[in-house]
Formats: structure tokens, sequence, C-alpha cells
């Protein structure tokens, strides 16, 4: 039986922990705890890319059959002529074996798209701190930063057979993202300084990324898990048409360019759809349409709005091992649905998934380890460096209400919200006291972290001086509950907080809130959302506040959606003022806040600094996020997302920590292609 003692002891580790195997057994000798022996963390991890390509190939047995009876090509003529190459993490695995896993329904894609995430142009190691090769083989930056040139894999192709060249970039820059149609609004990824970039073929394997300013963020961008380089499964399926590349032989059809604007209509039409942008939206979506080609080493056979979301293998994937044979060895993936996050947890302790981390909840630790015989499986935790699992997220562009808005918009009624909240409560309640209470800041082993004393600025829990403050900003009267009231009409100052059980139960962790809420006279009304509703409302500007993680900020530049209203297609902080940034003022709401417009000026001028400078200015960029409190930090820099991995021992090649980070892609630095069943 895990005692209490033990979790306290995991509890001292973790506070401790640095993303070094040395600082780790450091922290796990002074606490006295078998933390280390336990085998529930370890070291980075995963298969690495080797430049010696195999003289032969081989490929699946179910693939080699198919050969036989002419249906494919045989693998050598499948793969490119510089294939990827992946020295698996311990052995050469097996071909074979259906990946189970679970998912909470068609808003839960991102659980499809983070295994999938090698199609991206390029991505990162292990540690989440080199960028390497992945659908581009190589990279050059000119000295000047105003061109980047990606050299691909010549004779790489779609999943479907079809060559995958420099068409396919030009097809996207120039019919899809060009298409005002497609993209009223243009991505800031694309624009450094609010400079329009171009993207250029060279020649069929060879194209460039052109900026008439320094874009050194560029390659990391690229890397990223942006709009720019999250990836052709990620873009393909969140409703936008961003990623650099797109199947144009395929969704030429779908677009009036190719035929007339009538007959694409008229298409649309027929298959049940009100016009042809309608159309082009669900064709180009790969977790929906099985006839789309993709380049990842699963794709989709059974849509994601079934009760099993089905993949199997990709015949023209692009990766081998270092003794040729073709990626990925698991033949399958089925994702089966699960009516919510309390049974997908009970599903994994029973043995009913091979490998899950996602949904799976740090509060069920003590019971996940107890399972551990019962259900076959060994623990895996993985540590996060950004700071808030759970971030409290105010709407700046929010206006329906004024008299909600007026205090939304004010730092001082920002910043007493914050003091009312007890975080290490809330630590001890739902992370079992393994998190870090706090702002929003970086871990501070992070080269962006504005320094350690940031982590309580505004952080902590002080309700007499939180009512202090609200009285000082005209807040008196209360009603006979101790609710504060309106200025406008005298009735109870309602905050609208919306909450979706996603990774985390944020609708009861808000609810913890709201009760700390109350003595300071804020009454919180929390209203659980179904993910795809929610984000509806944050693009269409209604909510107030909206919880979410701010995962991936531990590198602001490359997800800075959690921490800035800077990306037009989710920004938590203000989807209004996300589109007049990225429109360089055209188009959505220009701030008012001085200290905001000054962040996002910072965060604009970053594209075209190197890395130290580019870091110093992050460092300013987060003090101004924090004093500000535009996103109010809870716990975080623990194993909550992501970061508690139920594997299965029948899988082989599965690293002992995997990196939780946003950029990462988790499991995709892991490269799950090389994972396998073994015998």
């Amino acid at each position: 039986m895990t005692t209490r003692r033990q979790i306290l002891g995991y509890a001292s580790a973790f506070a401790a922990v640095a993303p070094t195997g040395e600082a780790l057994a450091q922290a796990v000798s002074a606490t006295g705890s078998n933390f280390n022996q336990s085998g529930l963390i370890g070291t980075l991890e995963s298969a690495t890319q080797v430049s010696t390509i195999p003289t032969s190939f081989k490929e699946s047995p179910a693939l080699a059959e198919l050969v036989k009876q002419g249906k494919l090509p045989p693998v050598a003529q499948r793969l490119p002529s510089e294939p990827l190459v992946l020295k698996p993490l311990n052995t050469v695995g097996r071909y074979g074996g259906t990946w189970r896993r679970g998912f909470i329904g068609p808003s839960d894609g991102e659980n499809g798209n983070r295994i999938n995430s090698s199609d991206k142009l390029l991505f990162w190691d292990a540690s989440g701190s080199k960028i390497v090769p992945s659908v581009a083989k190589g990279w050059e930056m000119s000295k000047d930063g105003k061109t980047t040139t990606l050299f691909l894999r010549k004779g790489m192709k779609w999943r479907d057979g079809a060559p995958f060249n420099a068409d396919d970039f030009a097809f996207w820059y120039e019919d899809i993202y060009s298409n005002k149609d497609i993209v009223p609004t243009p991505i800031a990824d694309m624009s450094p300084n609010g400079k329009p970039g171009r993207l250029v073929k060279i020649d069929e394997t060879t194209v460039q990324f052109q900026f008439d300013v320094p874009y050194f963020l560029f390659l990391d961008m690229l890397a990223g898990d942006t709009l720019i380089g999250g990836g052709q499964s990620v873009q393909q399926s969140i409703g936008n048409y961003f990623g650099a590349y797109s199947p144009g032989h395929y969704l030429k059809q779908f677009l009036p360019k190719y035929s007339s604007e009538a007959a694409v209509n008229k298409l649309a039409k027929d298959q049940g759809f009100d016009n042809w942008g309608r159309l082009l939206a669900f064709k180009k979506d790969w977790q929906l349409n099985p006839d789309v080609p993709t380049l990842g080493p699963w794709h989709t056979v059974k849509p994601i709005n079934t009760p099993t979301w089905t993949m199997e293998r990709n015949p023209y994937y692009w990766a081998v091992d270092t003794e040729g044979n073709q990626l990925p060895y698991i033949d399958n993936v089925v994702m089966t649905l699960a009516e919510n996050l309390e049974v997908v947890n009970l599903r994994a302790m029973a043995g009913e998934y091979d490998m899950q981390e996602r949904h799976i909840d740090l509060q069920k630790l003590p019971i996940i380890l107890d399972n551990r015989e019962r259900g076959k499986y060994d623990v895996h935790l993985d540590l996060a460096y950004n700071g808030a699992d759970t971030a409290i997220q105010i709407n700046l562009s929010y206006k329906d209400d004024p008299e909600v808005a007026k205090w939304l918009h004010t730092a001082d009624f920002r910043r007493a919200l914050s003091l009312g909240i007890d975080r290490d409560q809330l630590n001890q309640t739902f992370w079992l006291g393994l998190g870090t209470p706090g702002s929003v800041a970086p871990a501070e082993v992070m080269p962006e972290s504005p320094g350690p004393e940031w982590r309580n600025r505004w952080s902590t829990y002080e309700p007499d001086r939180a009512n202090k403050m609200l009285d000082a900003l005209g807040l008196t009267k209360k009603d006979s509950d101790g609710y504060r009231l309106r200025t406008d009409n005298g009735q109870r100052l309602v905050i609208q907080i919306e909450a979706v059980a996603a990774m985390l139960d944020y609708p009861k962790q808000m609810e913890m809130v709201t009760q700390q809420w109350r003595k300071i006279g804020i009454y919180g009304d929390v209203k659980q959302m179904e993910r795809g509703l929610a984000f509806q409302r944050l693009t269409a500007n209604q909510e107030q506040i909206d919880i979410w993680t701010n995962g991936g900020t531990e590198l602001i530049y490359l997800f800075p959606r959690h921490c800035l209203p800077v990306d037009p297609t989710e920004a938590h902080l203000g989807i209004e003022i996300a589109k007049w940034y990225s429109s360089d003022g055209a188009q959505g709401m220009e701030p008012t806040d001085p200290e905001l417009k000054r962040a996002l000026a910072l965060f604009r001028s970053a594209a075209g600094q190197q890395e130290e400078e580019r870091n110093k200015t992050a460092q300013e960029i987060w003090k101004i996020i924090i004093e500000q409190q535009y996103s109010i930090g809870t716990v975080g820099q623990s194993p909550a997302q992501f970061g508690v991995r139920i594997v299965s021992r029948k899988l082989g090649n599965i690293p002992s920590r995997a990196c939780i980070a946003q950029h990462c892609r988790t499991a995709g630095t892991s490269h799950p292609e090389t994972w396998f069943y073994k015998a």
C-alpha cells in the first residue's frame, strides 16, 4: 500500500527537481525516500537520429503481403532516397499489434495529433532543447536572419503515394494562405514586426521563407507548436489552414480556382455542406476524413466522431530504423470513447490501455501505484516546466457587460482575485502536494524565467489585503450574503467562469477557488463547458474568464497563446486583441492598457533578436504579465498535465522520462513510431 508518508517523500523530490538527473538524485538523497529507486522518474531519453542510411529496407508483414498482391510498390520505392533514420531507444522492434488508448470525444483531437506530430517540418530532441530534422532533412538561415531555406527529402510521398515536394508548399502559400476567403486574417508567424513574409519554391526539394526584416526566431517557430510549425496533422484538424504545406493534388478539387464557385458549391451541396468553404474544412481534416493524404506514421480509417477512433500505419511513412525497417512498428492505434475522465482512469488502471498519459489524474496516483501488478503496467512521472497547470485567463477584450468588463480590465481587481486564492489548499487537494504554487512564470531553470522572486508576486494568499484593494476600487457595498454589488445597478457582481473538464478537472478546482473568493466578497459562477462549445465562445469573445493550462509558455515565443493575446485562432486573453495584433491593427480591437501594448511590442521585437537578447526580452514580458495579472497562476511544474504515464509491460522502447512541454508535442519527441510490442 502506498502511504501518505511515501507521497510526501515524492512531493519533496518534485519540489527540488530540475531538468538534470544529478539534481533529482540530490533531492531524493536529501529526503531519504525511495523515489529514485521506485522507477517513477528517470532520465530524458528517446530514439535518436543517425546519419547513416541503411543499404536495404524491410517492412511490416502486412505491407509485404500487399506488395505481393500488387496493391503496393516495394518498400524501397515507397521511401524517400534520404529517409529519416532513427536508432531505437533500447532495441530494434518487431512489427505488429494495436495500441489501445482512450479519448473523450470529437473535441479530443490533440490525442491523435500528438502521436502523429513527426509531420512537423522541424522538431526537437528528447530534451526539448535542440532542433532536429523531421519532414525537412535540413535547413539554412542567412546571416542577416531574413531568409530561411528548407531542404526536403527527395522522393518523399504522401500517404496515398503521391509525390510530396515543394509544390505542396507553393499550393499552401498561394492557394490557401493567400486566399482571403479561406484565411482572412494573416498570422503573426509569417509577419515579423508586422511585415508579411513570402514562401518561395526554389526547386522540387527546396523552399525558402523570405522576410524583409531579421527573423532569427523563425527556426524555433518552425520547430515549435506554433501556427506555422504545428505540423500538418494539427493544422488540418483544428479549424485553421496554416502549417506551411498542404496536399494540393487532393484539395484542389474543392477550390473554385480549379473549376468554378458554382461547381464546388454544387459539390458541397451534394455532400451535405452549405458551401465549398465548409466542404473544404471537412475534407482537409485528417481526424474526420479518412481520404485526405497525410504524412504521419498512422492515418485515420475510422473518424474521431465515432466510438472508436481508429488509425492504421502509413505505408509511405518516410522513416526507418538503423536496420532499414520501415517505421512505425505498431500496426494500428484504436482509441475507445470514454464517457468522462473517470472512465479513462478506471480503464487505464484495469490494464485496458497500452499507453495512456492524456487525461490521467494525478490525484489518483496512490491508487494507480497500488494497481500496477493487477493491471500489468508500469508508471512514469514526467515533470513539466510551465508555471500553471491551471491558469485563470482574463478576457482582456471582453465588452458584452460593461460593468464586468470594467473590473476585468482593472489591474488591482485582477490582483485582488489572485491574492484571494489559497494555492496551498489547491496543491494539497488536487496535486497531492506535488506541484509548485505561485504565478504563471516558467520554472526557474528555464532561460526565460524572470527570477525566483516572481513566483510569489501577487500570488500569495492575503484575503485581508485583497479586501482592502477591492474597497479602494469603490466596490464597498455588499448584499446580505457578503458579496460585493455592482456599481451600475446595485445588483450582485457576478463573474462568469467557464471551465472544461479536460486535462485536469478544472470545474472542481474552480469551485474551490470561488469558495475561497467568498472571503473577499467576489461571487464566481463556475459553468462547466464542453470543450468545443467553450472554444466557440472564446473565439466569439463571449467569455469573461476561462480556465486552461499555460503549458507551452516555458518557451514563450513557441506557444504564446496561453500568456499573450497574439493568436487569432485561440487567444485566451482576448481574441479581438489577438486579431488586432496579428493584422497589425487592421482588424480587431486595440488594447487600451499601456502595459499590455508594451508586452505585445516586446513580443513582436523579439523575432529579430538573437537568443541571449531574446531571453532577456522574454523575462521582461513575464514581469509585465505577472505584475498585471493578465493570467492568474495557481499550481504548476508538476506531472499533472500528461506527466502521469501508465504503460503496459508489453511495450518496448518506452523512455523512463519524457519531455512535458508543448513544443515537444508530448508524446511526440519520444517517437511513438519506434515503440513496439514484445514477443
